[in-house]
């Protein structure tokens, strides 16, 4: 992999009433130190003004997300566990509960694809069943495939 990549970070909550999906695409680099994998991309928040720093740290079995900006968390997913973090919005803190239920990681030589199924609760209420899709693909090899579709 190179260090220049893609990064597509795709969410979906299975709520009651509808399923919502959210995704963000954007440059960002990856590395391997230490053993472990890393993810670095900002993201645009657009209803505000600023930029958020994403980390995705990740190696078997767990998956370490931390957002840094407008927003503030730090997620940690392991399988079968349930992690508790605040997140801190700019409208108060939030305790969140993530348990884990599997975590699928497929690595080929131009890109990754992580999968992370879990369940979301909020200051201690299940509020859903979701799932985040992470593609980083090498960033070359996403642009010669993107204008390939033109």
């Amino acid at each position: 992999m190179t260090k220049e990549v893609l990064v597509s970070v795709s969410g979906l909550q299975f709520a009651v009433n509808s399923d919502e999906v959210i995704e963000v695409i954007t440059g960002g680099q990856y590395f391997n130190r230490g053993g472990k994998q890393y993810v670095l991309y900002d993201e645009m928040i657009e209803e505000y003004e600023g930029v958020s720093k994403n980390t995705i740290k990740f190696t078997d079995g767990i998956v370490d997300i931390t957002k840094k900006g407008l927003t503030n968390v730090h997620m940690i997913f392991e399988e079968k566990k349930k992690n508790m973090t605040y997140y801190n919005t700019p409208f108060g803190n939030l305790m969140i509960g993530l348990y884990t239920n599997r975590i699928q990681i497929e690595e080929r030589e131009e890109d990754i694809r992580i999968v992370v199924d879990y369940a979301l609760d909020i200051n201690y209420e299940f509020i859903s069943d979701c799932v985040i899709t992470i593609v980083v693909k090498a960033k070359q090899n996403a642009e010669l495939a993107l204008s390939e579709r033109n």
